[in-house]
């Protein structure tokens, strides 16, 4: 059994900063690729920003150059620093992780999600 957990999101003024953190724990044998969704109310639900084992990241165009993902291995936890936060970017953010249980059996783990919320 696997679990992500997410925490840092919250209300936030527009041009201000959020970390969020989620943090997997369980039978975890390595974690390839951890990454940040969000999904805006009546809006599917997007990538924002995705990083392999290697330290490889990617970005959704709306993101980039304002927010950070991050990962440290030792603890199985990805981060994402968000800067300069706007309106738009309210949303509630999940967390994915492709886990590995074992050296061939791998499957997609979500997050409960967090609110981040920009509003003056």
């Amino acid at each position: 059994q696997v679990q992500l957990v997410e925490s840092g999101g919250g209300l936030v003024q527009p041009g201000g900063s959020l970390r969020l953190s989620c943090a997997a724990s369980g039978s975890i044998f390595r974690i390839s690729v951890m990454a940040w969704y969000r999904q805006a109310p009546e809006k599917q639900r997007e990538l924002v920003a995705r990083i392999t084992g290697g330290g490889t990241t990617n970005y959704a165009d709306s993101v980039k150059g304002r927010f950070t993902i991050s990962r440290d291995n030792a603890k199985n936890t990805a981060y994402l620093q968000m800067n300069s936060l706007q309106p738009e970017d309210t949303a509630v953010y999940y967390c994915n992780a492709d886990v590995f249980t074992g050296f061939w059996n791998s499957r997609d783990y979500w997050g409960q999600g967090t609110q981040v919320t920009v509003s003056s």
